[in-house]
């Protein structure tokens, strides 16, 4: 597999000595006009990756934040389609950072695996995670999408124990990334000190970078945990600022696309500090 823009950005986050910035926002949330300014807006404010969240209709895994903001999505018309389209307007503007498609299998299942990755690669995305796609599966999806030069990244997480990890890695690639609570995103307490202990149990069994989320939400808490890892990734307290800037409607306001970059520009402040 040829070196893809999330290789490339890791790289340069270690050569810098500082980890990545993960990022995840609803494509379509709250609606397509203001999340494609939001996500044009990010990489200026200090992401380094960008993970698109792609709506479905049943995100098991997700906390209330990205629950609300996956209906909001799927409300405007938000579709698969309309999703790669975003990427596609992106890539007009740049061309180096990483953008990671997450979600679910249903709408990949429906559009078709290997052609759902020639479209997800030629409108410009890099990988995909897919929560509800367990190893056992990687002919569904994992392997495909490796041929087709899309990095195919998994979750590791405080259950996931020596045995079950090496399974979880093996065709894994771009980076790992580990939840850091159980249960769903956006709760549980993070303790940082927990968090490098299983960072460094991850490394001693690849050399991919380790990227930590679930629950990250101040400068503060993205220094911490990245002293020990190679990306700290953000995502229910961007989906929730979306959702305190809207007005008494429940539309976008002139304050919701600054509501997001202000708080990434401090999150990436505090990620900048982790290893100075």
């Amino acid at each position: 597999m040829d070196t893809t823009r999330i290789d490339t950005r890791f790289a340069a986050c270690k050569e810098q000595n500082r980890p990545a910035l993960v990022t995840f926002i609803t494509a379509g949330d709250p609606d397509l006009e203001t999340s494609l300014k939001i996500l044009k807006a990010m990489p200026k404010a200090g992401a380094d990756v960008i993970e698109l969240g792609m709506p479905f209709s049943d995100p098991m895994a997700e906390g209330v934040p990205i629950q609300l903001a996956t209906q909001r999505a799927l409300a405007g018309g938000q579709t698969m389609q309309k999703t790669l389209d975003m990427v596609r307007e992106f890539r007009k503007e740049d061309n180096e950072t990483p953008i990671i498609l997450m979600g679910y299998y249903n709408p990949i299942y429906r559009w078709g695996s290997e052609k759902f990755v020639a479209d997800a690669k030629e409108a410009g995305v890099d990988g995909l995670i897919v929560v509800d796609l367990p190893p056992e599966h990687d002919d569904e999806l994992c392997l495909p999408a490796k041929e087709g030069g899309l990095n195919f990244i998994r979750l590791a997480t405080p259950t996931t124990d020596g045995k079950r990890l090496v399974k979880v890695l093996e065709n894994t690639s771009g980076f790992v990334y580990y939840v850091s609570v159980t249960g769903i995103t956006g709760t549980g307490a993070l303790d940082a000190d927990k968090v490098a202990v299983a960072v460094d149990r991850i490394k001693e069994k690849t050399d991919l970078p380790v990227a930590v989320g679930f629950g990250v939400k101040t400068p503060d808490q993205a220094k911490a945990i990245g002293k020990n890892a190679d990306g700290v990734v953000v995502g229910s307290v961007l989906v929730n600022a979306i959702l305190d800037s809207l007005d008494e409607n429940g539309q976008a306001s002139d304050k919701t696309v600054s509501a997001v970059t202000d708080i990434i520009e401090g999150l990436a402040e505090g990620a900048r500090a982790a290893k100075s």
